[in-house]
């Protein structure tokens, strides 16, 4: 009698996926955890300026931008634009990140923003 080991493997696989998506959230809320929230001006600066602010990505800042679609977009992405992960902008960054912008006067084109 032959035992068939499709049926294990299966559930060998996803045992093991799940174990692998454990461990993926846990050190992401250690991460988010060990530092304390970066302040969204800095975000935008290191982050987001570099496209949005240079004429390579659209204009965000003062559009009046709704802050759920910019949480939407920042961590699925859209177009070239990539999705950031929980692991390189917090939910919590990326809350006060999305209300901020969403709030922001549009950028001083003497500044270069």
């Amino acid at each position: 009698m032959k035992v068939a080991p499709r049926r294990v493997l299966p559930a060998a696989i996803a045992l093991g996926l799940a174990a692998m998506l454990s461990m993926t959230a846990l050190r992401a809320a250690q991460a988010s955890d060990a530092a304390p929230p970066r302040a969204p001006d800095t975000i935008y600066a290191k982050t987001c300026g570099y496209c949005h602010g240079h004429n390579v990505g659209p204009v965000i800042r003062g559009r009046a931008l709704p802050a759920e679609a910019i949480e939407m977009i920042v961590r699925h992405g859209q177009g070239a634009m990539p999705a950031f992960k929980p692991t390189e902008i917090s939910p919590a960054e990326l809350s006060a990140l999305a209300k901020w912008i969403a709030a922001s006067k549009a950028d001083s084109k003497e500044h270069g923003q």
